[in-house]
C-alpha cells in the first residue's frame, strides 16, 4: 500500500516470553490494540523494538506476522540497522519480497561513520530497493549525526521521502527546510517535543509512549494537526513526564515498564538489558499511577 507520511507511527515494542523467547501472541494482541486505537502506522524493529537484539531470521519472522495481522490496513515500516552495508542491502531486499510498506534507514552500526561514509551506505541501501525511506537521525543514541547538508546530498534519491529527527535539537527542522525546501517530509523521532516538531512543520512523529497510551497521542497529534493547539496542551503537558522517558539510554526498558504498568504487554527486554529496578522503578510507578489518575477527558 501507498503511505501517508503522516500521523502518529509507534516505534513498536517486540513482546518476549520470561525465557526472552519472542511471544508472537502478545505482539500480535499488542498490534491489534494500537491499529484499534486509531495509529497511522507501525514502525517495526526500531531502536524500541529492540533490532539489535533479534536474530536476522527472528526479525523477518517478527515482519512476516505483523503483516499478515495488519491486512494492509496501515502501512508498516521496517528498521534497517544493521552493522554492514550489505546485510542492510540484503534485509531491505527480504523486506520488499514480504511486502511490506517502507523502511525506517539507520546509519551502519557500531561504528561511527563519518560524513561520506554515512552517504555512501544510505545510497547504497537506499538504492537495493524500491521501498519509501524514513531516514533516522538519532546522534544521541548512535553516535552519528545526519546533519541537513548530508540530505542536502541525498536529495537525488528518489526514494528518500521522509527524514525522523531525533536529534533533540528541535532546530533542526528549521534547518532542513531552510536547506531542502519541501523535498523532504519531516517527522518528530522524539515524544517530549511533540508539540514543538508540530508547529516547525513535522507532520507526523514516530512514538515510543505511544505503546501505552495510542489513543491520546492520536488524539493528541489530531488536534495540533487542526490547529487546536490550547486543546492539546493540556494533553501534551499531562503526558510529558512519560515522553521525558524516551529520551534516556534507557528508553526500551522505560517504554516497556509503562506499556506493563496500564496492562498492555510484558516489560521482560533482553539482555543484557534488565528490567528497571529499585528508585528508578518507583519513580515510574508514581508517574504513571498519576497519569493513569489525571488524565485529561478528551472525548
Amino acid at each position: 500500500m501507498g503511505i501517508n507520511w503522516r500521523g502518529v507511527f509507534p516505534a513498536v515494542t517486540t513482546q518476549f516470553h520470561d525465557d526472552e523467547r519472542i511471544d508472537f501472541a502478545a505482539n500480535g494482541k499488542h498490534v491489534e490494540w494500537l491499529l484499534e486505537s486509531g495509529v497511522h502506522g507501525l514502525i517495526m524493529l526500531g531502536t524500541v523494538g529492540e533490532n539489535g537484539s533479534l536474530s536476522a531470521g527472528e526479525k523477518r519472522d517478527v515482519l512476516k506476522a505483523t503483516k499478515e495481522l495488519v491486512g494492509g490496513r496501515v502501512p508498516i515500516i521496517a528498521g534497517v540497522a544493521e552493522n554492514r552495508t550489505a546485510d542492510a542491502c540484503r534485509y531491505a531486499e527480504d523486506c520488499a519480497a514480504m511486502g511490506l510498506d517502507g523502511l525506517m534507514v539507520l546509519p551502519g552500526m557500531i561504528y561511527k561513520a563519518d560524513a561520506r561514509e554515512n552517504v555512501a551506505h544510505f545510497r547504497t541501501v537506499l538504492n537495493a530497493t524500491d521501498l519509501p525511506v524514513l531516514a533516522y537521525n538519532n546522534p544521541m543514541v548512535y553516535g552519528v549525526d545526519l546533519k541537513p547538508e548530508t540530505f542536502v546530498e541525498l536529495a537525488d534519491q528518489k526514494t528518500l521521502v521522509a527524514i525522523k529527527e531525533s536529534s533533540d535539537d528541535v532546530r533542526r527542522l528549521t534547518d532542513i527546510i531552510n536547506a531542502t525546501g519541501d523535498r523532504f517530509t519531516l517527522f518528530c523521532g522524539v515524544d517530549d517535543l511533540m508539540m514543538e516538531s508540530a508547529l516547525l512543520g513535522a507532520v507526523g512523529c514516530v512514538h515510543g509512549i505511544a505503546n501505552a497510551f495510542p489513543a491520546e497521542t492520536v488524539k493528541m497529534w489530531e488536534l495540533m494537526e487542526e490547529g487546536r493547539w490550547n486543546e492539546a496542551l493540556p494533553l501534551y503537558r499531562w503526558a510529558t513526564p512519560m515522553f521525558h522517558l524516551d529520551t534516556s539510554p534507557k528508553l526500551v526498558q522505560y517504554i516497556k515498564l509503562v506499556q506493563h504498568l496500564v496492562g498492555r504487554g510484558s516489560e521482560t527486554v533482553r539482555a543484557p538489558r534488565l528490567t528497571i529496578a529499585g528508585e528508578d522503578r518507583a519513580r515510574v510507578e508514581a508517574m504513571v499511577k498519576k497519569a493513569q489518575a489525571e488524565r485529561p477527558a478528551f472525548g
